[in-house]
């Protein structure tokens, strides 16, 4: 209310002064000279003070108004700020309540952790009076068990004076004569385990071996993908085939120029092919093909720019494909060239088969037939993954692929066990280790195996005719069966016209002639059947 107070005693007086100053005006207005007499004021004067008046009185009442309004105004705010003022009163107090809870469930919980500590401290002081106590009777434990010892070693020493005395011998020469024994029993048993042992190593060898490739090749199931020299790529319309080619030809002469892919425009509708023996050569040339057609500008400088994406894409592709390979087979400590190198050859087949593919499934079969034979799985599977890593630069260096790929091992710090497993899997080298023949056998297993490798069924059909007319070329030999698509010969011979040493001869010579004749992966068994059957009739 102060304030209102104040603007109100302020209105007052400026209506006071307002009036003071009007009632001065006017006797200021009707004063005359000293001494001069005081004329009677005129109709108008008295007009013009009673507006003057009139307008003082209206200024007076706007100054009212404004003084009321800003009163109001005033005792507003004065009243927003005690409302303000109660509103933080409380919730000072809140957050003082709050605070008092909190502090309260502090001080509680501090008493109940002090008592869970007064507890733990009993706890460890009741365990360490137990301890001693442990202590103090193993301590007489020790004592009795020494005491003990000390008397059985004396029971000991009496009985072997009384053994002496009544054998006659000493203790020495007892112990000798028992050793001779022994010694004799024991090279005769051993003999005789020997003996069996190898009866059944002979009998047990072959069946072992059989059942380690076959688990091998079962557990071993990986896609193969059967790829060809030449990529197509489709286009959206025909038309593009103008833009491809450019004009006179420029674009296509700058695309083969800058790719090294040959670029096929025929009649084939709304598509093109690219030709190339280098597969990653030839996938770098269709992403380019692919990006140039997405974008739709297509000049030489275009098709440069291009080809350099594509072949840092098709690079990252390769590395990753590495990578991926490497943990797939749970192998981390490899050189990063050789994984980039290893990720190339998913770009590569042989035989359509594909060569990542193939070296997954021969490091797995490896891997497998390894923990058979208790030996180094890690090892054998990166032997066998590694062992056509030469194939990934056939193309740019003269020699054997086994020999180029040693050499890279070997410049790349791989152990001398896996480069002579890769230099020696195809018998160009001595093969002087255990795990070159495992590798060998996990590449024959991954390569010969039905549907692993692509053929046409003309070559398919004719090599097995081929088959069956070789064997059937000699003489007593009467039926014929190519089996297991083409991987085994059964030969059924006359038992009359035969014997078993011509029929060894007949199985030797079919072989022979096959390995000369023919080309197959991996390899073909002969198997020559002679039967003798002895007949009768009871009447």
């Amino acid at each position: 209310m102060e304030p209102l107070v104040v603007v109100l005693s302020v209105t007052v007086l400026l209506l006071a002064g307002g009036m003071i100053a009007t009632l001065m005006i006017v006797l200021r207005r009707t004063s005359a000279a000293p001494g001069a007499s005081v004329p009677k004021p005129s109709a108008e004067q008295v007009q013009a003070v009673h507006e003057e008046l009139e307008q003082a009185r209206q200024e007076a009442r706007q100054i009212r108004q404004k003084a009321e309004t800003d009163a109001e105004e005033i005792l507003r705010r004065s009243e927003s700020t005690a409302e303000n003022a109660a509103q933080l009163r409380r919730e000072v107090e809140e957050e003082s309540r709050i605070l008092k809870s909190e502090l309260k469930e502090l001080r509680a919980d501090l008493e109940r952790r002090e008592a869970r500590l007064a507890e733990r401290e009993q706890r460890l002081d009741e365990e360490a009076r137990r301890q001693a106590e442990r202590d103090r009777k193993l301590a007489e434990t020790e004592i009795e068990l020494a005491d003990r010892r000390t008397e059985l070693l004396q029971v000991e020493d009496q009985r072997r004076v009384i053994l002496e005395r009544v054998s006659g011998l000493t203790a020495d020469q007892a112990k000798n004569e028992l050793v001779k024994e022994i010694e004799n029993q024991a090279k005769r048993e051993a003999a005789l385990i020997v003996r069996e042992i190898e009866g059944d190593a002979r009998k047990e060898g072959e069946k072992r071996a059989t059942k380690i490739v076959t688990l091998a090749v079962q557990r071993v199931a990986a896609e193969q993908t059967a790829e060809s020299v030449v990529s197509v790529l489709h286009l959206p319309g025909d038309e593009m085939k103008g833009r491809i080619i450019g004009r006179e030809g420029r674009n296509i002469r700058a695309f083969e120029s800058t790719t090294g892919v040959n670029l096929i425009i025929d009649d084939t509708p709304e598509a093109v092919l690219l030709s190339c023996f280098d597969p990653v050569r030839r996938e770098t040339a269709r992403l380019t093909l692919e990006k140039l057609v997405l974008d739709g500008r297509i000049h030489p400088q275009r098709i440069e720019e291009a080809h350099d994406r594509s072949r840092q894409e098709v690079q990252d592709l390769c590395a990753r494909a590495g990578e991926d390979a490497l943990v797939e087979l749970g192998i981390t400590d490899m050189h990063p060239e050789l994984t980039l190198l290893l990720g190339q050859l998913r770009y590569r087949t042989s035989y359509g088969q594909n060569v990542l593919k193939h070296l997954i499934e021969s490091a797995h079969i490896a891997g497998i037939m390894a923990a058979e034979l208790k030996m180094d799985q890690t090892l054998m599977k990166r032997c066998a993954l590694l062992h056509d890593i030469g194939k990934a630069l056939t193309h740019e260096v003269e020699g054997s692929h086994a020999l180029i790929g040693a050499e890279i091992a070997r410049r790349y710090g791989e152990q001398e066990d896996v480069v002579h497993a890769i230099e020696a899997h195809h018998n160009e080298v001595e093969v002087r280790t255990v795990e070159a023949v495992l590798t060998q056998a996990a590449d024959a297993i991954s390569g010969s195996r039905p549907g692993a490798r692509r053929e046409s069924l003309e070559a398919y059909v004719k090599r097995l005719e081929r088959l069956e007319e070789i064997a059937q070329s000699y003489d007593g030999v009467e039926k014929v069966f190519a089996m297991q698509a083409g991987r085994e010969i059964r030969v059924m011979v006359k038992p009359d016209a035969i014997d078993d040493i011509q029929a060894q001869v007949i199985a030797r010579d079919v072989a022979k002639q096959v390995e000369e004749e023919l080309t197959y992966p991996g390899q073909i068994r002969i198997t020559v059947v002679r039967e003798s059957r002895a007949t009768e009739f009871a009447r």
